[in-house]
């Protein structure tokens, strides 16, 4: 796993797209998250512009007790959710990234959103750890 600056971790895999998707879902799931939007990006470039990418998506994934936490805390943290993992190919592999939850925590000045971030940004990463 991987930082990319201050903003997303990332890892890459050998799975088909399909199966990268699968198994995020999964890990996220058991780390206590669950899907709210998927967007495929591929399709709306296509259907809106016409255009074709690569095979890009959006998994808005929500763990609600720690959404419930950092929404007590400060109302606003709602622009910042949920916490986005995005599959896409590159070349032979798949790259799966997510935002790192701690910018939250570094631009929101609450000590339970920071906590709430921490743990996110532990959980992600145990995801993305286990994912092969």
């Amino acid at each position: 796993m991987e930082a990319v600056g201050r903003y997303a971790l990332r890892v890459t895999t050998q799975r088909s797209f399909d199966d990268a998707i699968e198994q995020v879902t999964a890990l996220l799931a058991q780390q206590g998250f669950g899907v709210l939007t998927e967007i495929d990006v591929r399709k709306t470039l296509r259907e809106k512009l016409g255009v074709e990418h690569r095979p890009y998506k959006i998994l808005g994934a929500c763990n609600p007790q720690f959404a419930h936490r950092a929404l007590e805390a400060e109302a606003h943290v709602g622009v910042l959710l949920p916490c986005n993992v995005v599959v896409w190919d590159e070349g032979e592999q798949r790259v799966v990234a997510a935002m790192e939850p701690r910018v939250m925590g570094s631009i929101i000045d609450s000590d339970v959103v920071a906590q709430v971030a921490d743990e996110v940004s532990r959980r992600l990463q145990a995801v993305l750890q286990e994912l092969d």
